[in-house]
């Protein structure tokens, strides 16, 4: 039953009455309380309560950092989506050893990384070692775990990427998008119900119908644009060369999914689709960096090489050789050496001097020297004509130059070092001062020198080793009394003729039948004209003593030389097969040896040279 109208009107002059006594009271109260009894706060107060203050603060930032935590391993550390959206609630370790399906998966693959911070590295391109706990995620989620067997298996799955880039975490904040989602949530929208569905169902087929038959016919133009964009007819080899009619499956397998030739130099992209390499970096040159073949981003630096089981299945296919008249089948890995013979064949062919009738024209080295004369005569005067107007009439220089050159671009680089070391003087023989120590050290005698000279001439085409006049030239200036020397002061009884060589050893001796026997032979240098020889050739090590005694200043002498004399018998030194003069069975050689040399300083002797084997 409703109220009156007079009831309404007293209870409302009632709850005015009660509300203005209520405010009465409290001014009242307020008034009553004195001035000088309100409580003052002291220092000591305000202290506590500024610290209390602070650890309220910091616990409740403490908390603020646990629930981001908490929220951050809801998330996955790739790509940033919940666990929550995956029904089985799925997500797998950031750090850590691969699982055991992942583990087998790599190993038929042939990979080596063991650990998801490797895999994870290779595949999004995320350094996940430097993680913080505070910071980013732990775990990911089972699409990205997808993204990565995609990678390294054939097995066709349907994964996609959420986002266009991967998450970039940073640390908690007032503002922060991780706790901020969290505690957010999605709603999803109310969608009206459609009365008409059937109808609306029946033109949705019949448009996704359409849409098929479209994207079919771009597929096929598709392809048409990456066969022409690839443009190997010419260089890539077609699939019905195939030695052996092969199944379908494997040919298509074995082909490239641009150009459908037989993959050439092939590559693996992340989607495990093979390609030729020049093929598909020509596609992602021209039509952007997806695959080809099922879209998935694709970059160059992605592209691998393909396991070597399959490279070994490929190289030992069968081919038939495209080359006219060339029915031979050859192996695809050694289809290149084979095709370079043909293009080696051809080159000939081009420059094969036509023959109109008579005699087969000869080759250029197999003519003598006058038919070659003949033969270049016109290229002769070319050069002469080159040669005058550019190089100040040099044809050496350029005919060596145009050869150099030829052999460089033959690959054929020894020979070309050869000629350059001849163009520069150097030349590829050793010096005769050097064959004459080869001749000596290996007690050769100057027959079987000549015999190895001749022989190694014959065999290298080379002259590697000098003749023996040249030996003979260099061992002058080697021997007592090639260098002239001046004694001072000069020797009694002794010529002052420097130019003396191999003498008569029994010469100044009285010719006595008794004393020396008709055939006895003596050969011998000049005393002086040896010693000499022999302190050249101690030049250095005379200075080095010098030197290292800090007797620069003395390089004049005086010089105090100790000799020691020695006479040794030499047994058969008969020639057996020569035709020189007869020599008998028996020798004596007489020798000396510079046993040490000092010089005068100040009141003692110091020694600069010491024979170190006497």
């Amino acid at each position: 039953k409703a109220p009156s109208g007079d009831n309404q009107e007293a209870n409302k002059e009632k709850a005015e009455k009660v509300a203005s006594l209520d405010k009465g009271t409290i001014v009242q109260m307020d008034a009553a309380v004195p001035v000088a009894e309100k409580p003052l706060l002291t220092d000591t107060d305000l202290n506590h309560n500024k610290q209390a203050l602070e650890k309220d603060a910091d616990n409740l930032k403490m908390q603020e950092n646990e629930a981001h935590q908490a929220n951050l391993q809801q998330l996955c550390r790739i790509c940033g989506v919940s666990f929550k959206t995956d029904r089985y609630k799925r997500s797998h370790p950031v750090h850590g050893p691969v699982d055991s399906e992942t583990q087998g998966l790599l190993r038929k693959k042939e990979k080596r990384a063991t650990s998801w911070p490797d895999l994870i590295a290779k595949v999004f391109k995320i350094d996940v070692r430097g993680d913080i706990d505070t910071i980013h995620p732990t775990r990911f989620c089972h699409n990205c775990w997808s993204i990565i067997h995609r990678k390294f298996s054939n097995t066709p799955c349907e994964v996609y990427f959420p986002r266009n880039s991967t998450m970039d975490w940073k640390s908690h904040s007032p503002n922060c998008t991780v706790c901020y989602t969290a505690r957010r949530g999605v709603k999803r929208k109310n969608q009206p119900s459609n009365l008409q569905l059937g109808k609306r169902l029946k033109i949705i087929a019949e448009r996704a119908r359409k849409t098929k038959s479209v994207k079919k016919q771009v597929q096929v133009n598709n392809k048409n644009l990456m066969k022409k964009i690839a443009n190997c007819k010419k260089i890539h080899l077609s699939t019905k060369l195939l030695a052996v009619d092969y199944p379908a499956d494997f040919v298509k397998s074995i082909s490239c999914q641009v150009c459908e030739h037989i993959l050439a130099d092939p590559v693996e992209t992340t989607c495990s689709h093979l390609f030729c390499r020049t093929c598909i970096l020509k596609c992602l040159k021209v039509m952007g960096s997806y695959c080809p073949s099922c879209r998935y981003p694709c970059f160059p630096t992605d592209l691998v090489s393909p396991v070597k089981s399959f490279l070994n299945i490929l190289n030992s296919l069968a081919v038939r050789c495209p080359v006219k008249e060339c029915d031979e089948e050859v192996l695809l890995g050694k289809y290149c050496h084979h095709l370079s013979s043909h293009k080696e064949v051809k080159r000939k062919e081009i420059y094969t001097h036509v023959n109109k009738g008579g005699r087969p024209r000869q080759h250029l080295l197999s003519l003598t020297r006058r038919a070659q004369k003949h033969r270049l005569r016109e290229l002769k005067l070319q050069v002469k004509t080159f040669a005058e107007k550019e190089e100040g009439g040099d044809i050496k220089a350029v005919c060596l130059t145009l050869f150099l050159l030829a052999l460089r671009a033959r690959n054929e680089h020894r020979q070309a070092d050869e000629l350059e070391a001849i163009m520069q003087g150097k030349g590829s023989g050793l010096h005769p001062a050097v064959c004459l120590a080869i001749r000596v050290n290996t007690f050769l005698s100057c027959s079987q020198y000549h015999k190895m000279y001749r022989t190694v001439k014959a065999i290298s085409g080379r002259q590697i080793f000098q003749p023996l006049h040249a030996l003979r030239t260099a061992e002058k200036a080697l021997l007592p009394g090639y260098h002239p020397f001046e004694w001072k002061p000069p020797l009694k009884n002794v010529s002052t003729n420097t130019e003396v060589g191999i003498i008569d050893g029994l010469s100044g001796l009285p010719h006595s039948v008794d004393d020396y026997p008709v055939d006895t032979i003596a050969k011998r240098f000049r005393y002086d004209a040896a010693l000499v020889s022999a302190l050249m050739d101690l030049e250095e090590d005379i200075l080095e003593g010098m030197k290292a005694q800090d007797l620069n200043d003395y390089l004049n002498g005086p010089f105090t030389v100790v000799v020691k004399e020695s006479c040794d018998g030499m047994g058969d030194v008969s020639e057996k097969h020569g035709s020189g003069p007869p020599v008998p069975e028996k020798a004596v050689r007489f020798s000396f040896t510079l046993m040490n040399i000092s010089i005068a300083h100040g009141n003692e002797n110091i020694t600069i040279f010491e024979e170190a084997k006497p």
